[in-house]
């Protein structure tokens, strides 16, 4: 299990975004959420070259990315101070009235990455550590629910993860899931062999409280653009008999 979380969490341009974004508009890409979770979160007004520098990302690219924000009415942009010969810059700030992140996940996703951490130094088997610690809290989260069918523990699990954020987007009979947020994403990105199996040990925990088949769950970490991808009916693990 150890190098599938490792290796595509950090694939950065893929995978969920912590942003919320109003759903009656298309969706961002997974690089444009970023950006304007950068803008939600920063204090002042940035310009292209500082949010640039601090997502990692080339001038050009945050200029588009920023002129796109504007042009959705999710950012702002106003002239920058004059500083030497050249042509103004500007400066960009998240609009306001828009859908922002849900700041009690952004506290709980310190004490998340705090605890990774300490996982990560003390543990002599992380990931399963990680694992183990997901699936009590979900069969915590289930405790209570009747235990029905296969599908019924999908379904709800899928409603489960729907309350935790990570806005869930299932195929009828919820096999397969996309995972289009991330209520730890920094902390997934900081410690995704710790924070990925958490998210997987829930899911897995919470099918066993429900009845349902929690070994034919598989996570795929930052699979693709705007998500993570969940099986919930993977094929079943062979056994030697």
């Amino acid at each position: 299990m150890g190098s599938q979380f490792t290796t595509l969490c950090y694939v950065e341009i893929l995978g969920p975004s912590p942003t919320r974004h109003d759903a009656a508009r298309a969706p961002l890409s997974a690089q444009r959420s970023r950006v304007l979770e950068e803008l939600q979160r920063s204090v002042a007004a940035t310009t292209v070259d500082e949010l640039a520098t601090r997502l990692n990302l080339h001038a050009n690219t945050a200029r588009k990315h920023l002129e796109a924000l504007v042009g959705r009415g999710l950012a702002t942009r106003t002239p920058a101070p004059i500083i030497g010969r050249g042509r103004p810059a500007w400066s960009y700030a998240a609009a306001t009235g828009n859908p922002e992140p849900d700041h009690r996940v952004r506290d709980y996703a310190g004490l998340a990455t705090a605890l990774a951490a300490h996982i990560s130094r003390t543990s002599t088997d992380a990931e399963a550590d990680a694992l183990a610690a997901g699936e009590a809290w979900g069969k915590a989260l289930a405790d209570g629910i009747p235990a029905g069918s296969a599908t019924f523990a999908r379904r709800t699990v899928v409603d489960l993860l729907d309350k935790l954020g990570f806005d869930p987007h299932a195929d009828p009979r919820a096999t397969t899931v996309r995972l289009r947020r991330c209520p730890l994403l920094d902390a997934a990105r900081a410690q995704p062999d710790i924070i990925c199996p958490v998210h997987l040990g829930i899911v897995r925990g919470a099918l066993a409280e429900l009845g349902g088949e929690p070994a034919r769950a598989v996570l795929l970490p930052f699979a693709e653009p705007g998500s993570c991808r969940l099986h919930l009916h993977a094929p079943a693990p062979r056994t030697d008999s």
